[in-house]
């Protein structure tokens, strides 16, 4: 699809295109948009090994020529609050944050709800069954789709006891932590089975609280395949049938960053 096919025919207009281009079908960007990012602030959830985000204010109020201005400083680390996982996170020689293509980026999407078992086990992993039912519902997950995966946790934000397992910070906290995560099997069945886009989780990591050697992380990565951890809220999303925009910080060489992904439901 082109950039041009993707401009509402206002707009192209006003910048003085003299008729409005063709567009087949509907616009993905027609509808209701629905926010699925925490804001970064002093409360945003970060690994207990990382440096949580600070925020240094450069300069806010009058300047002497009579205007208002103002400027600040911001230091995050690259996992931390809604953010993307790059491929090179975990895998060697694989996409850095500024070389996934927007094609994985930007997409339709689909939501596999387990909140039910992630209430009842806070260590539930999501897996190849949960898939079977979402497909038995709604036929065969489509190619080149954000697969969104709905615990319930993004709730419990920003409150790191009731989020993560656990509030204390440092490499001994690791092994506190508690929430769920994608089945490693399953991962394993999405890269073999099913050609998606990427994948997301209302939850800090991909894998569960409880993992000790990332697998999931490893084998979506290993394919080239992004991650987007601490989503926010899918209350208000259908099982499919909406589009995914999750556009990260460009870091050149990252292996994550910062993100903003909305998603946008027809009405």
């Amino acid at each position: 699809m082109t950039f041009l096919r993707l401009v509402p025919a206002a707009l192209l207009m006003a910048c003085g295109t003299a008729e409005p281009v063709p567009t087949p079908g509907a616009s993905p960007f027609t509808g209701r948009l629905i926010d699925l990012t925490h804001a970064y602030d002093s409360s945003t959830i970060y690994w207990p090994t990382a440096p949580g985000f600070e925020l240094a204010v450069d300069f806010a109020g009058e300047t002497e020529g009579g205007w208002h201005y103002e400027a600040n400083t911001f230091r995050s680390a690259e996992h931390g609050g809604t953010h993307l996982d790059a491929p090179n996170h975990f895998a060697t020689g694989k996409r850095s944050a500024d070389r996934i293509p927007l094609e994985q980026l930007v997409a339709p999407g689909i939501v596999i709800d387990v909140t039910a078992a992630s209430e009842a086990d806070a260590d539930y992993v999501v897996s190849r069954e949960d898939f079977a039912r979402w497909e038995q519902a709604h036929g065969a997950i489509p190619e080149g789709v954000i697969v969104l995966l709905r615990t319930g946790f993004a709730r419990r934000w920003p409150d790191r006891v009731r989020y993560m397992g656990t509030d204390e910070r440092g490499p001994a906290a690791v092994a506190k932590l508690h929430f769920p995560g994608l089945d490693p099997a399953a991962a394993e069945w999405l890269v073999a089975e099913r050609r998606i886009a990427a994948i997301g989780i209302d939850t800090p990591s991909i894998d569960r609280g409880q993992s000790t050697d990332f697998l999931a992380h490893r084998i979506l990565f290993a394919r080239d395949i992004p991650a987007f951890e601490n989503v926010g809220d899918m209350a208000a999303l259908p099982a499919k049938g909406f589009h995914v925009l999750a556009l990260p910080m460009k870091i050149a060489g990252g292996s994550g960053g910062p993100l903003r992904i909305v998603a946008v439901v027809p009405q």
